[in-house]
């Protein structure tokens, strides 16, 4: 049994700093590393409660007790899953950090206790959210108790986009002002190098019209090139 602690940095915790509900796992993998840690990777299977310690010197050992999840209606079970597969899909949308692989294999989950399991696991939750999500016996309270959190984290994600969103606009309007500007210094150089005689105006304006430049540019350009003309008019 995979037991958590109240401090994950305590590397020596003692009994009363462990929670007293873990999962039952199988190690899959046991790695040792050059610089003397142990990683292992392991498999949940069911959850599970202590009932009392039987070693606490060199390891922890107990006696634990299966938890046996509560299942209410069928009916309702059927809408429940439905109701977090649904939003679980909104909330994968917009979190980009989960393979869209997820989604495909969430949906064929017909176990509501099985889908808070794999639900959590792809959820940036705290210790104790997790250890509740944890100890949570009633299915019905577990999966809803985790949608609520999706939700809020669904609210954080669309904010982020739109802020995002923002940015890139402003991004792509200091270009477009950039852009506009150096055809405008462009324009300027060639009012002042132009020689006398030559219908400068209509040159410069055809040289605007072959930039090729998005019409936005374009028509402000054109515009600042009349008030130039209507100015040099004024002076004559």
């Amino acid at each position: 049994s995979t037991q958590s602690t109240w401090d994950p940095t305590n590397d020596d915790p003692k009994v009363e700093d462990m929670f007293e509900v873990g999962t039952i796992a199988t190690i899959l993998q046991l790695l040792k590393l050059p610089d003397g840690t142990v990683k292992v990777l392991v498999e949940g299977t069911e959850r599970a409660k202590i009932v009392e310690f039987t070693e606490v010197e060199e390891f922890f050992e107990a006696h634990i007790e299966v938890i046996k999840p509560i299942v209410g209606d069928e009916k309702e079970q059927e809408v429940l899953i439905r109701s977090a597969i649904s939003q679980f899909e909104g909330y994968i949308k917009l979190n980009k950090k989960i393979p869209p692989e997820v989604l495909t294999s969430v949906t064929g989950i017909d176990d509501a206790d099985r889908l808070a399991d794999t639900m959590a696991s792809h959820m940036p939750l705290k210790v104790e959210e997790k250890q509740k999500a944890l100890e949570i016996e009633d299915v019905r309270e577990r999966v809803e108790y985790l949608m609520a959190l999706m939700e809020g984290e669904i609210d954080l994600l669309q904010v982020e986009k739109k802020i995002r969103s923002r940015v890139k606009k402003q991004m792509e309007k200091s270009q477009r002002e950039y852009y506009l500007n150096e055809q405008m210094k462009a324009i300027q150089k060639e009012l002042g190098e132009t020689e006398d005689g030559v219908d400068e105006f209509e040159a410069l304006e055809q040289k605007i019209e072959e930039a090729g430049m998005p019409e936005e540019a374009e028509t402000k350009t054109k515009a600042e090139l009349k008030k130039k003309k209507k100015k040099k008019k004024t002076l004559r």
